[in-house]
């Protein structure tokens, strides 16, 4: 009996191990109807709008590749409608399908709550019949501080998702006040939203398609994972305090035949297309481009701005003076050859860098004496060839010397010659 008490409780440790680590990696797959409607996506929209009107229209945008829910199972993508319940300060904006002329089933709920200091906190939660228990998802802040940063643009700490690297921004209640859409519910002048539609009663904007496999939706949104990610973040506890009192308990819809549907497993066929991920990706390719090579950059590590330890190659560039400022950071220990170059004294301040234990050969140069001030920096062992050798100052005017001495003798001789010559004559 004490075996198997313990053997439970490692188990129970394994499974809380286990989804610890999905919720920390972002599981992409939660195996609900939720898989269909990116939560993620929906905040990022909600940050980009200006009104409630515009937020569903947008929404409901087969162009803006965010909805892709099929709630009743007719293979036709759902009309998403938006409702704002008031509290007090607070907006409890509730997305909602009709999945039947008397069923609707509340998809997701944006609680945003504005404090004395006019500071606003925001909080996305998706249904627990389609996300599962406390799905929520919020802009990333510091904690520490309380929501608030000395600096509004100060940027947070760096992990891997997914295999990608992403780098958490922090969020301000005062950035989040700022947002659009945040000032537009909080003027006086705003009269609350509650969408027109239901079932069968559509806008005329609006027209139906076929959703795409889970694969192939998630083959389009993981390409925006960096940004998701990077801005914000799943969170485990509602902020809202009256969340159970006005909202769920008060408020809430829920079908009971989505419940079965989800029972019987009707949802399952939505991932049984692995071979559409690729067709995903191509889609966003087409539609976003620039976005798409950011992305494929982030995730092959290629990236510059991921990382300060950059490897930079340098070839055929000049080797400039280290202690000039224009250091070019070659090694110092590198092996530089010096090829039909003029050397220049490292003394003058032209140094050009050069390994001071490098041998140095000069060819074909003029040497210019080292003690006049132009220094060549040749070895003192070079040896001269093929040059014209001239005797010192002191064995010039020896030579003279020695030569005027010689020539005075020949005279005298001359002299004594000739004298013998005219005795003999006389």
């Amino acid at each position: 009996m004490k075996k198997f008490i313990i053997t439970s409780i490692l188990v129970a440790l394994f499974a809380a191990g286990t989804t610890l680590v999905a919720q920390d990696n972002h599981e992409e797959k939660l195996g609900l109807p939720g898989d269909n409607l990116n939560l993620y996506a929906v905040m990022k929209l909600f940050q980009e709008s200006k009104t409630l009107e515009e937020f569903e229209r947008n929404l409901n945008d087969q162009n803006s590749t965010i909805n892709n829910l099929d709630l009743n199972g007719d293979n036709l993508v759902d009309y998403i409608k938006v409702i704002d319940n008031v509290d007090g300060d607070v907006h409890n904006i509730v997305l909602q399908v009709a999945v039947s002329p008397k069923e609707n089933q509340d998809v997701a709920v944006f609680t945003v709550q504005r404090f004395q200091n006019g500071q606003v906190q925001i909080q996305l939660t998706g249904d627990e019949q389609l996300y599962g228990k406390d799905y929520i998802i919020e802009p990333i802040f510091d904690d520490a501080n309380h929501g608030e940063t000395s600096n509004p643009g100060y940027t947070g700490d760096t992990r891997t998702v997914n295999g990608q690297t992403v780098t958490y921004i922090n969020t301000t209640p005062v950035q989040i006040a700022a947002w659009p859409l945040v000032r537009f519910i909080f003027l006086p002048s705003y009269t609350i939203w509650h969408s027109p539609w239901y079932w069968g009663y559509y806008p005329s904007y609006w027209h139906t398609w076929h959703p795409s496999s889970w694969n192939y939706y998630y083959g389009y949104q993981d390409n925006w994972n960096h940004y998701y990610y990077g801005h914000y973040r799943q969170w485990n506890y509602h902020r809202y305090s009256r969340w159970n009192d006005f909202y769920y308990n008060g408020r809430r819809s829920y079908s009971p035949d989505i419940h079965h549907r989800i029972e019987m497993g009707y949802y399952k066929p939505t991932y049984s297309h692995p071979d559409q991920r690729k067709e995903g990706e191509a889609m966003f390719a087409k539609a976003h481009p620039e976005q798409y090579r950011r992305s494929a950059a982030i995730s092959s590590g290629n990236n510059s701005n991921l990382t300060r330890r950059s490897n930079t190659t340098m070839t055929n560039k000049s080797v400039t003076n280290p202690h000039s400022g224009n250091n070019t950071g070659i090694n110092r220990r590198s092996t530089t050859n010096v090829t039909n170059k003029t050397v220049t004294n490292p003394s003058s301040g032209n140094n050009t860098g050069i390994n001071r234990r490098s041998t140095t050969t000069v060819t074909d140069k003029s040497v210019i004496n080292p003690h006049s001030g132009q220094n060549t920096g040749t070895h003192q062992a070079t040896s001269l060839s093929k040059k014209t050798v001239v005797k010192p100052s002191s064995q010039r005017s020896g030579a003279k010397k020695k030569s005027a001495t010689t020539i005075k003798k020949n005279d005298k001789k001359k002299e004594s010659d000739n004298k013998e010559s005219n005795h003999n004559k006389q």
